[in-house]
């Protein structure tokens, strides 16, 4: 077999050690990294140095030993802020934008009300405005940002390109990671926000033990997010979940009914839906009647879902979360007189930064090999 090249060897090995101190929850010693790793101490501290004069790695300083004896050993961490990740999120009333580690943590948002949400350059404006100030929040630099990732409503395939958008025919055939490349030259990518909603549960929400899975908002605004194996199923040109457009579902129905606000971007009608499942909890009979309704209508779509799709977990996310207590145990019901398959039904854990969460989960999914070098050589 002929020999391997060195300078892919060494990438490989410094690939391999900036994925264990990335994992790692307190800093490493080279001894801990060399047999996490399987590579020399040697090795280990040749690329450890190279990292820290690259800014990826931090040496910090050494603590003394139990009892006295002895030199303390050199301790590592990785700078998750050497290299700074956006998501962005749009909604038909505002923009949002985080800005996060290579670890996935935010660390700085900005977000603003849109002018217009149907001028789709002008909001797209707007979101590369808010990369700027999400970054300054962050205490970061333009020269740091290595990618970013946005969520937004409509149809949007692969590639991030917008086929359909219900009510905004502007959106049609734009390129959303062009067009933010223009304004933000860094890589982007771009996805519906129900299934970087489902993404997000999945990594740090309440689907981490469930592979099939179908994240749900329904109400003033509806969607799914389809998870198959633990990947976005997103179907032809990215028409998977956008129920709003299926009419036999009537995904409007509920959109005038303060019940069904509570997935409204609203703020006002966001709190008029708290109010209903209040009186809800405190037993009021007109709201207890609305809920039963809304419920039989959530119940119906997520029967068509367990025969359809049948996911193991279905999560009600989207603000749905906020009702969960009121919501749930009836739909468990609803599902359960339907005689639906034994599917679990949770309430998301992430709130509104879901779909943010997920973009980011999608950035660094996509972006793996360019921050942290190739995960095998093949030889």
């Amino acid at each position: 077999m002929p020999g391997l090249d060195p300078r892919a060897l060494r990438r490989l090995n410094t690939s391999v050690a900036l994925r264990a101190l990335a994992t790692a929850s307190e800093p490493v010693g080279m001894s801990t990294l060399a047999e996490q790793t399987g590579l020399s101490r040697r090795t280990v501290e040749l690329i450890l140095s190279a990292l820290v004069d690259a800014g990826w790695v931090l040496e910090l300083e050494r603590l003394p030993l139990s009892g006295g004896a002895g030199r303390p050993p050199r301790r590592f961490e990785l700078r998750a802020d050497h290299s700074l990740l956006a998501a962005a999120r749009i909604s038909t009333l505002d923009a949002t934008v985080v800005v996060a580690d290579v670890r996935g943590h935010i660390l700085g948002r900005a977000h603003r009300i849109l002018p217009d949400y149907f001028d789709p350059h002008g909001t797209l404006d707007v979101v590369a405005e808010l990369v700027h100030e999400a970054l300054a929040d962050a205490g970061g630099t333009i020269e740091q940002l290595r990618a970013g990732a946005m969520a937004a409503g409509g149809a949007i395939d692969e590639h991030g390109v917008v086929h359909r958008l219900v009510h905004a025919d502007a959106w049609v055939n734009i390129n959303l990671p062009t067009e933010l490349g223009i304004r933000v030259p860094v890589a982007w990518f771009a996805d519906n926000d129900a299934n970087l909603g489902a993404l997000a549960e999945s990594w740090r929400g309440s689907a981490g033990d469930h592979e099939d899975v179908v994240w749900s908002i329904l109400g003033s605004r509806s969607g799914l997010g389809v998870l198959i194996r633990g990947v976005v199923h997103r179907g032809f040109q990215g028409a998977a979940g956008e129920i709003v457009e299926a009419q036999p579902l009537d995904a409007g129905l509920f959109d005038k009914r303060p019940v069904a606000f509570l997935t409204s971007p609203v703020a006002e009608e966001r709190a008029a839906a708290e109010e209903v499942y209040r009186l809800a909890r405190a037993g009021d009979p007109g709201a207890l009647s609305e809920v039963d309704a809304f419920v039989g209508y959530i119940g119906s779509v997520l029967t068509t879902l367990s025969w359809t799709l049948a996911p193991s977990l279905i999560v009600l996310g989207g603000g749905l979360e906020r009702g969960a207590d009121v919501l749930l145990p009836r739909v468990r019901e609803a599902m359960r007189r339907a005689q639906t398959p034994d599917i679990e039904l949770r309430a998301s854990t992430l709130g509104a930064d879901g779909p943010l969460i997920g973009a980011l989960k999608f950035v660094l999914d996509r972006m793996d090999s360019e921050l942290f070098g190739p995960l095998v050589l093949d030889v």
